[in-house]
C-alpha cells in the first residue's frame, strides 16, 4: 500500500509539471510512512540517514510545493510552529489541548461531510471556498488518565 500510494502520489505531482528530486521523494515517502504529524526539524531527523547533507531550506521549499498541490496539509500546533500531514487519503484530526497530540480520524462520511460545509458556506456567505480542514479539540485519552477526569460524555 505505501509503495502504490508513493507512486499514486508522485504521479499527480509528474502531472503538474513537477520534477521528481531523490529529495521530494524521500520527504515525501517519510510523510506518508510516519503519521507523527511531524515539523521540519523532525523529517530532518527522520530522514537524516538517506540524506545527510539536505538543508532544512530544501524540506521548507519541498513542504511548500506538496501543500501547494494538496498532497501535504500544514497543522499549526500550540507553540506557534507548523506540523505537517499527507492528506492523500481525505480524513480530520482530533487535537488534545492539553499535550498537542494529533489523531487522524478517518471516516467514510468524511467527504459528504465537507460538501455539506462547503456549500452551507457557499450558501451563508458567498465565500469563495477554496479548502476545507476540520479538526476535533479535547482531551486525549492518556491526558485523561494523567489528570485523572472520568471519560467525557458526548454533551
Amino acid at each position: 500500500m505505501t509503495n502504490a500510494t508513493l507512486k499514486h502520489s508522485l504521479g499527480q505531482l509528474k502531472k503538474q509539471g513537477i520534477r521528481i528530486t531523490p529529495q521530494r521523494e524521500v520527504i515525501l515517502n517519510y510523510l506518508i510512512t510516519h503519521h507523527n504529524h511531524p515539523d521540519v526539524e523532525t523529517i530532518r531527523n527522520g530522514i537524516e540517514d538517506k540524506l545527510p547533507n539536505l538543508s532544512v531550506a530544501t524540506i521548507y521549499n519541498t513542504l511548500r510545493m506538496l501543500v501547494d498541490n494538496g498532497i501535504v496539509i500544514e497543522l499549526p500546533n500550540n507553540d506557534g510552529g507548523i506540523r505537517y500531514d499527507y492528506f492523500g487519503v481525505p480524513h480530520y484530526h482530533a487535537i488534545c489541548e492539553n499535550c498537542g497530540k494529533i489523531i487522524d480520524i478517518f471516516d467514510d462520511d468524511y467527504p459528504d461531510l465537507v460538501k455539506h460545509v462547503q456549500q452551507t458556506t457557499r450558501e451563508k456567505t458567498d465565500f469563495l471556498v477554496t479548502g476545507t480542514q476540520m479538526e476535533v479539540t479535547g482531551i486525549c485519552p492518556d491526558c485523561q488518565r494523567k489528570l485523572h477526569l472520568a471519560k467525557l460524555s458526548n454533551r
